[in-house]
C-alpha cells in the first residue's frame, strides 16, 4: 500500500514521495535519477528521484554560478587548512597510563592491523575509527547540556564538527582508494569495539577519553608524513586531487594526492591540539 501511494503521489507531481521514503541513498543533493516505471501499462513512464530521502533540496551554486553537487557539506562549511601548524608537537608520557596508551594502544594497533603499506585503504581504516570520537563526546556532552540544562562552552559543536572533518577524510580517500573485502570486514568490526569502548571510556573518564584521541591523531601525523614520502619517492602515484577534495578545502584545480594528504595532516594537528 505504501509503495502504491507513493507511486501514485510520484504521478501527480508531488514533490516528494509521502513519509519520506528513501528512494536511493547514493544520490548527491539536487542529483536526479530516472527509474523505470516496470509496473505501467506501456512501460515508458519514468518516476524523477531527487535527494537523500527523495525530498528535493535546495539549489546551491559556488561563488561562480556553476551548481554545487555535494550534499555532504556546503560551500560555506569549506575552508583552508593552517599548514603552518606544528606537526612534532608530542605530550610526553607522565603516568603510567600515558605510557601503556602510547605504546599498546597507538604504536601497536594501528601498524600491526591496519594494512601495512597500503597508505591508501590504511588513511581509509583510520578515518573510520578517528571519526568515532567526535560523535560520541559531542552526543554525550548533548545529553548531559539536556539534563543540567547548562550551556556547554562550545565543545558540542567542536567535537562534531571535529567528526564531520573526519569524515570527510573518508570520503575523499573513498575517491582514491578501494578497499578489499576483508578490509571493508575489519571496518566493522573495529568500530564496533572502538565505538563502545570510547562510550564506556568517556562516560567513566572524559579526560581519558580526550588523551586516548590525542594520542591516536599523534599516530595520524606520523601515518600521512609516511604516505608522503612514499609519494614524494614515487612509490605512489601521485594521482590529481579528487574533485570533493579540492571544493571542501579550497585547493587550487591543478591540486594532487599530495597536497590532499598534507591538507590532512594539517587537520589531524588541530585535532590533537584540541584534545
Amino acid at each position: 500500500r505504501l509503495i502504491s501511494a507513493v507511486k501514485g503521489a510520484a504521478a501527480e507531481g508531488e514533490k516528494f514521495p509521502v513519509m519520506g521514503v528513501r528512494w536511493r541513498s547514493s544520490l548527491t543533493l539536487g542529483e536526479k535519477e530516472e527509474v523505470n516505471n516496470k509496473n505501467s501499462e506501456d512501460g515508458g513512464n519514468k518516476e524523477v528521484v531527487a535527494s537523500y530521502w527523495g525530498i528535493k533540496g535546495e539549489e546551491v551554486k559556488k561563488e561562480d554560478g556553476t551548481p554545487w553537487k555535494w550534499n555532504c557539506f556546503r560551500p560555506w562549511e569549506t575552508y583552508q587548512a593552517d599548514l603552518t601548524i606544528d606537526l612534532k608537537k608530542h605530550h610526553v608520557p607522565t603516568t603510567f597510563l600515558d605510557n601503556w596508551l602510547t605504546g599498546l594502544l597507538v604504536s601497536q594497533v594501528p601498524h600491526r592491523c591496519l594494512l601495512s603499506r597500503r597508505y591508501g585503504c590504511r588513511a581509509m581504516m583510520l578515518e573510520t575509527v578517528a571519526a568515532v570520537p567526535g560523535m560520541v563526546g559531542g552526543m554525550l556532552l548533548h545529553c548531559k547540556s539536556l539534563r543540567r540544562f547548562e550551556h556547554s562552552g562550545g565543545w558540542i559543536k567542536t567535537l562534531l564538527d571535529e567528526a564531520e572533518n573526519e569524515r570527510m577524510h573518508l570520503m575523499t580517500f573513498m575517491e582514491v582508494s578501494q578497499p578489499r573485502w576483508y578490509e571493508r570486514a575489519l571496518v566493522f568490526t573495529v568500530q564496533g569495539v572502538f565505538f563502545n569502548a570510547y562510550f564506556l571510556a568517556y562516560l567513566a573518564s572524559p579526560k581519558l577519553a580526550h588523551r586516548v584521541v590525542g594520542y591516536l591523531e599523534e599516530e595520524a601525523i606520523h601515518s600521512y608524513t609516511e604516505f608522503l614520502k612514499e609519494l614524494d619517492k614515487g612509490t605512489i602515484e601521485n594521482v590529481p586531487a579528487p574533485a570533493i577534495a579540492i571544493d571542501y578545502w579550497r585547493l587550487p584545480a591543478d591540486s594532487t594526492l599530495r597536497d590532499v594528504v598534507m591538507v590532512v595532516r594539517a587537520d589531524e594537528a588541530q585535532h590533537r591540539d584540541v584534545n
